[in-house]
C-alpha cells in the first residue's frame, strides 16, 4: 500500500506507475473520495464538537431547573443525533470505498525495471552453464518419470483432479531432498528456519499484498475467513504484522511449506507434467530490514544468489533476467527471475522469483521499527523462492539423463538420496 499523502503529492507518478503495468487505476477518482472523505470527516467532527456542547448546556440548564429551555435543546439534540447518524454513515461508506482504493494501487516501479508487456520482454541479465549436447534423443521429464517409476500422474488426477500427482520412490527422495538442501544452505547463511501455518486470514491475504488482486489464486476453505497460502512469504510476513521490531540487523526467515495455487486463467498453459500443478512445495526466504534503498539492493543481490548457489549445486544451466514491467507483480517494486534450462520445452522455464517490495507490504501489516532518531518507520520486505518442488524436478531430470534412460544424481544431493549416484529400474 502506498502513503495516500504521497498519492496526493505524487498523483502523475502514480498513476504512470499503473499504466505501465497495465493495471487498471483511476487516481484522480482515488483523490476525488479522499477529498470528499476528509470533508466529510470534518463535518462529523464539527457535529461531534456541537453534539457535546449541547449535552454540557442540557446539562446547566437542568441543574439550574430551566426545564423549558432544557427541553428544547433535548428536540434540537435529537435531531443533531440523527443528522449525525446519517453523516457517520456516510464517512463509513466513504472510508470503505477509500480502503479498497488504496488496496488496489500498485507499488512503485524501480527505474532499472525494463518496460514491456509479457514475459517474453523480460530482459537477461547473466547465465550460468550450457545445455548438454548429446547424441542421444532427451525424454521429457514425464516419460523419464513413468519409465523410472518416480511418479504417477494419472492416480494423481484420480485423487484430487486435474494438476495434481503422486511422488513416490525416487522421485519423492528427490523431492525432498532438493527441499533440505535448500534448508541448509539457508541456515547456513543464518536464516532463522520455521515451520508456518499454510492456513492464512483474509487479513494476513490482505495485509501481505496478496489480496485483493490475487484472491482468484488462492483456494478458500469452507467456512469462509480462511485461504490456503500460495506461498510461505504470507506466513513469515504476517506473523509479524502489527508489531514494532528491532531492526538492528534484518530479520532473515526461511519456511519450507506445501503451497496451494488455484491457477485460474492458466488453462491450457503449462499444464503438461509437473509444471503448473495446484499443490506443491516451496523453500521461501523473507527479509524484513531498516528502509534503506542501498541494504535492500544489497539484499535482493544476496537472497538472489543463495538461489543461484542452489542451483550451481545442482549442476543446472540457468539464466537470470529482470522482470518487466507487464509481467511483475502489482506488490513489487523490482524483481528478478531465475530460469532453469528444461529440455522438453528447448527454453528456460521459471523456476525462482525474487522481488524487493519497499515498505508496500510492511505499510500494509503494520510492520514498523524505530531509526537512528527514535523515530517510528515502516520497514521494507523482500523475499526469495529458494526452492519450488516438483517444478524443480522438470531440468534434475532431464537434463542429468543418460543414454541408458537413467538419470544422474548430482553430488550435492546424494548424502540427501541415501548415497544414490543415479536413478534407474531395479535390474
Amino acid at each position: 500500500m502506498l502513503d495516500i499523502r504521497m498519492i496526493r503529492e505524487r498523483a502523475s507518478e502514480v498513476q504512470k506507475a499503473a499504466d505501465r503495468r497495465g493495471i487498471p487505476c483511476d487516481v484522480a477518482e482515488l483523490l476525488d473520495i479522499d477529498e470528499r472523505y476528509r470533508q466529510q470527516r470534518v463535518r462529523v467532527e464539527a457535529m461531534r464538537a456541537e453534539r457535546n456542547a449541547r449535552s454540557a448546556r442540557i446539562a446547566a440548564l437542568i441543574r439550574d431547573g430551566r426545564e423549558t429551555e432544557g427541553a428544547t435543546e433535548k428536540r434540537e439534540a435529537a435531531e443533531l443525533a440523527a443528522s449525525m447518524a446519517q453523516a457517520e454513515a456516510e464517512l463509513k461508506q466513504l472510508e470503505l470505498e477509500l480502503d479498497r482504493r488504496l488496496l488496489a494501487v500498485p507499488n512503485w516501479i524501480s527505474p532499472d525495471t525494463p518496460d514491456g508487456g509479457t514475459d517474453e520482454d523480460n530482459v537477461e541479465i547473466r547465465r550460468w552453464g550450457e545445455p548438454q549436447e548429446t547424441d542421444f534423443p532427451l525424454l521429457s521429464h514425464v516419460e523419464l518419470g513413468e519409465k523410472l517409476g518416480m511418479f504417477d500422474l494419472r492416480r494423481g488426477v484420480k485423487v484430487g483432479g486435474s494438476r495434481h500427482y503422486v511422488l513416490k520412490g525416487a522421485g519423492f527422495m528427490l523431492h525432498r531432498a532438493v527441499q533440505q538442501l535448500a534448508l541448509d544452505l539457508l541456515g547456513d547463511e543464518g536464516f532463522t528456519l520455521l515451520d508456518v501455518p499454510v492456513m492464512a486470514k483474509e487479513e494476513a491475504m490482505t495485509a501481505t499484498g496478496f489480496f485483493p488482486a490475487g484472491r482468484d489464486q488462492a483456494f478458500e476453505l469452507e467456512g469462509g475467513g480462511r485461504f490456503l497460502a500460495g506461498t510461505a512469504e504470507v506466513p513469515l510476513v504476517a506473523m509479524h504484522a502489527g508489531e514494532t521490531i528491532d531492526l538492528t540487523e534484518p530479520l532473515r526467515l526461511a519456511a519450507a511449506t506445501p503451497c496451494f495455487r488455484s491457477e485460474v486463467g492458466k488453462a491450457g498453459k503449462d499444464v503438461h507434467g509437473l509444471y503448473r500443478v495446484h499443490q506443491f512445495a516451496k523453500v521461501e526466504q523473507v527479509i524484513i530490514c531498516r528502509a534503506d534503498s542501498a541494504l535492500a539492493d544489497q539484499w535482493l543481490e544476496r537472497i538472489l544468489s543463495h538461489a543461484e548457489k542452489l542451483l550451481r549445486l545442482l549442476e543446472l544451466p540457468y539464466r537470470v533476467v529482470a522482470v518487466c514491467t507487464g509481467d511483475l507483480s502489482y506488490k513489487n517494486y523490482k524483481q528478478f527471475d531465475l530460469e532453469t534450462w528444461m529440455p522438453s520445452r528447448h527454453a528456460y522455464g521459471e523456476t525462482h522469483s525474487a522481488s524487493n517490495l519497499l515498505d508496500f507490504q510492511a505499510r500494509r501489516a503494520g510492520i514498523r521499527y524505530r531509526d537512528e532518531g527514535g523515530q517510528l518507520r515502516f520497514a521494507y520486505t523482500l523475499n526469495n523462492t529458494m526452492a519450488a518442488t516438483p517444478r524443480i524436478l522438470i531440468p534434475l531430470m532431464e537434463n542429468h539423463q543418460e543414454a541408458d534412460g537413467s538419470i544422474r544424481v548430482p553430488e550435492a544431493l546424494r548424502p540427501y538420496m541415501r548415497g544414490m549416484e543415479e536413478i534407474r529400474l531395479p535390474v
